[in-house]
């Protein structure tokens, strides 16, 4: 069976959001599944030197046009959020509890979770409306919410950092194809050429 793709993400990356509303689609499109892996920018950026873009001097004002307009060319809703950049852990970890439920509806909750952010300006890094969303996905809330209380959750997610540190991940999103790697929403396109036409379409 032809190898998914391994797509990683903080669910405060408004190019993570962009990506996420676009990628399963694209990979069906040429027989592929899609593993969503989470991770927490904010531990890649102590490892790589880097800050959130909107903090980075002079380059902060241009990612901020560049985020709606990039939503805009995509045809996807956008409003930057009142709470920007926020903590995404409570997040992260009820995605890994979700994705060991029901990946397919996983999947749908991760696109809540940053349509809940990046449309509905919603505080994602309240464990209430994360439960609130995965409850709307149907999922179960009080099991979530015990699980978020455990160890075993939280170290999953350490875990699955130091896993996307080790491949190389150095933002969000960042996309992995039979070991090839793309960083950036704007490399979809990039990405779909590989798919269909393999290291010799470039």
């Amino acid at each position: 069976m032809t190898a998914p793709l391994d797509f990683y993400f903080d669910f405060s990356s408004p190019y993570g959001y962009l990506a996420a509303e676009r990628i399963d689609d694209l990979a069906a499109r040429h027989g592929r599944s899609v593993a969503w892996h989470p991770v927490l920018l904010g531990v890649i950026f102590q490892k790589t030197g880097a800050v959130p873009l909107t903090q980075a001097p002079i380059k902060g004002q241009y990612v901020l046009r560049d985020f709606a307009r990039s939503a805009r060319f995509m045809g996807l809703p956008y409003r930057q959020p009142s709470r920007f950049p926020l903590a995404t852990q409570v997040a992260a970890r009820a995605f890994y509890w979700a994705w060991d439920q029901d990946q397919a509806r996983a999947r749908d909750f991760g696109r809540a979770l940053f349509r809940a952010l990046f449309v509905d300006d919603r505080d994602i890094s309240d464990p209430a409306t994360v439960l609130a969303i995965a409850a709307a996905q149907g999922f179960d809330p009080a099991a979530l919410e015990a699980a978020l209380a455990t160890p075993a959750l939280k170290d999953r997610l350490k875990q699955e950092v130091e896993a996307a540190l080790a491949r190389g991940v150095c933002g969000s999103p960042y996309i992995v194809v039979d070991g090839e790697p793309f960083l950036g929403a704007d490399r979809l396109p990039q990405l779909e050429r590989w798919l269909a036409a393999g290291p010799g379409g470039f």
